[in-house]
Parts: structure tokens; sequence; C-alpha cells
């Protein structure tokens, strides 16, 4: 049986751990497959794992979850966020010892984690190889088995950084292949890629089962389901939900859990917004049953590469609500067939169009049957098959 290796950060809450585990589960049917990562953020993955699927762990220390959010603002650049949220969670509380214990734990494990990546490339036997982090596709480029198929898998969009763009073409034109997960980002990168002997797919993340029965959205409940970082912009989720919430009688859940929990909460008592509700992480039947109670999806992510939480509400009939700033959103959402997409992050027109679908069930149930439709091209039988299709022809 010929093996499969996919680099992985973590498995944790977010969406790229989740389409690994999905992908893994996937393909250990015909592969013997491994998922290496490069730390724990908890004591099991947070996804159901095949237990065909081998797992492994390079760091085996716990990596604060904390640091992962400084780290992604460090990214991006945004100082004052950085600063001011190493303010609120360590000055402020007169925890300034461990603020140098944390950081210095997150630089140990940050080098750490560079060691032990590249030199289990360096001795991988594996027959196929896949990277899901931009480092990892420059990781592999350079030290990933001329004997082995080598793939990067793309979750992250470049959002107009060139800076970045010039960066990635080079951690992946030595690649075999370079799978995204948007018609967008393949046309994109295929474009940049085509004097290299890198060969840009499109294939998209996928649904681990299309429902056929879904919401009757009668109920007067809102739904977002995400990991409570910054770039999913639940503070604005949090705005339009105050404006909304003065004139109905209307409850937003929110199932996800992060670093931002106990500023949002504080939010929503400061701002006196009532009927919301958190719910931490949740299993998959959790999620799936409050989906199914629900009426209306909001997102307001800033940035979304794919938006698998899109497809998983619309699996279940909820027509779907985004800001355009949310590259893949533009991919799922289709304007007033499915849901709706806002320009400009415009809470005002964020609110009409949520009102607008509150008080009108006929216009909720035409969408809603819309999106199951939408949901429908994203089954995992059909997915599968294009990575299938992929590893076969080239093993």
């Amino acid at each position: 049986m010929k093996k499969v290796t996919i680099l992985a950060l973590h498995l944790g809450y977010d969406g790229i751990a989740k389409c690994i585990v999905h992908l893994a589960n996937t393909l250990c049917s015909k592969y013997s497959v491994e998922i290496v990562c490069s730390y724990k953020l908890y004591d099991k993955p947070s996804f159901p794992v095949d237990e065909r699927v081998t797992i492994k762990y390079l760091i085996e220390t716990r990596l604060p979850v904390l640091l992962q959010e400084y780290n992604t603002l460090l990214k991006q650049r945004k100082f004052i966020k950085l600063n001011k949220r190493i303010n609120e969670e360590y000055i402020t509380k007169n925890k300034t010892k461990k603020l140098f214990k944390d950081t210095y734990a997150g630089v140990s494990i940050y080098n750490k984690r560079a060691k032990t990546m590249k030199d289990y490339i360096k001795w991988c036997d594996s027959d196929i190889i896949i990277s899901t982090k931009d480092i990892f596709h420059k990781w592999l480029s350079e030290y990933g088995s001329k004997d082995s198929l080598k793939i990067g898998w793309e979750h992250e969009h470049y959002h107009g950084n060139m800076k970045y763009v010039r960066k990635f073409i080079s951690f992946t034109k030595n690649l075999d292949y370079l799978v995204v997960v948007s018609k967008s980002l393949r046309d994109f990168y295929s474009d940049k890629l085509k004097k290299y002997k890198c060969e840009c797919l499109y294939i998209p993340n996928a649904l681990d089962k299309v429902l056929k029965t879904g919401s009757k959205l009668t109920n007067k409940r809102l739904i977002c389901t995400s990991n409570l970082s910054y770039e999913k912009g639940h503070f604005d989720l949090l705005r339009v939900f105050k404006k909304i919430s003065e004139d109905y009688d209307w409850k937003l859940d929110i199932i996800g859990d992060g670093v931002l929990k106990p500023k949002l909460k504080e939010f929503v008592k400061d701002n006196n917004i009532h009927n919301v509700r958190f719910y931490g992480f949740r299993d998959r039947d959790f999620v799936i049953e409050s989906l199914r109670d629900s009426s209306i999806y909001l997102m307001c992510s800033f940035t979304e590469s794919f938006g698998i939480t899109l497809i998983e509400a619309m699996n279940e009939g909820l027509p779907c609500i985004a800001f355009d700033s949310a590259e893949g959103a533009r991919e799922i959402i289709e304007n007033g067939y499915n849901g709706y997409l806002i320009s400009d992050r415009d809470i005002s027109k964020y609110v009409e169009k949520v009102e607008e679908l509150i008080n009108d069930e006929k216009l909720r149930k035409k969408l809603g049957e819309n999106a199951k439709k939408t949901a429908s091209r994203y089954d995992i039988k059909y997915v599968s098959k294009e990575w299938l299709t992929l590893l076969d022809k080239v093993v």
C-alpha cells in the first residue's frame, strides 16, 4: 500500500485542521496515511480521525493557544492590536513574569518547529507528501525526497499582497502540484507558475455528508460557527445583532472557541446586547443540531479563502449572509439566490438584509432550497474522487 504523509501545524479547532482530517479520512481507504503535526494544542484532535490514520506530533509540548493569536497578529503586522492584547492579558493583570515565560515558550517552540519539521521532511520516505502551510511548502521543496510526489495544499488567500505572492511562488515553484481551494486562486497562481514545473489545480473543500433534510427555517434563531479570532469579525457580528435585537425577538448563537471569547462576552455586557449565547467548541452532532434549529447563517469574517462553514450551513438549508471581504464567500454565496453578499463591510446594509429575511419566511425558504443545491456540489464523494484521481494518476 502506498504511503501518504500530510504535514500540518496542529489539529486544533480551525477550518484547515478540519479539512486535513477530512482528507486523511478519505485517503485512508486506499493509502497508508499519516498526519504529522508540528505541535499539540489539545489532548486530542478537535475532529474525529479514522482509526486507520496515524498521527505524529513532532513537539509534544502544548503551545499556549493565546500565542497563536500573537503570531497571527505579528505576521499581519498588526502591532497596535498586538500591543493591546499583551496589555489586556498580561500587563494590566500584573502577569509580567508569565508574559516572559510564555514568550520564551513560544519562541522556543517556533524554533523547534522549523528544525523538527525540516528533519522529518528530509527523512520522510512516503510516496506522496502533502504540505498544508506556506513555510512547509518551502521546506518540502528544499528537503523533500526526489522520489516523493510533492504537493502543496493552499488554504490561504493572498489578499492583494503581491510581496506575499512573490514569496509564495518562490516556495512552491519546485513542487509537483499546488492544490488550491478556490477557482480564482487557481487562475491566479496558474498564471504565476506557468513557467515552472509546478501545476496548479483546483479541488474545493468538502462536506463529509450531503443531507436530504434540513432546517424548517421557522425558529427565531441566527447562528455563526467559527473559531473566535480577530479575522472572523465577531465584533461586527455583535454590532449587527445589537441593531437586530432592538426590533426583533430573535436569538444569536455563536458556536466556537478561542482567545477572544472573554472580550466578546465583555462587549455583549458593555453594550447591553440581549439573547446572545456563546456555546464554545462543540462536537459535530451539536453543531448540526444547532444549524437545523436555526433560520439564517451569519458570517462576518474579514477574510476566508474558502468558507467551509458556509457550505455546512447551506447543507442544512440555511440562507447565508457574509461580507464580500471574505474572498471564499464570493465563490459560494450567489447574491439573491442562496444568500447575500454585503459590500464595503457596510453594517447597515447587512442589518437590512437580515431583517429582510426575518420578515419574509417565504423568501427564507426559497433561498434555503437554493442553498441546499449549492451544498450538494461539495459532496465528499465527488471531491474525494478528484483527490484520488490526482494521486492515482501520478502514483
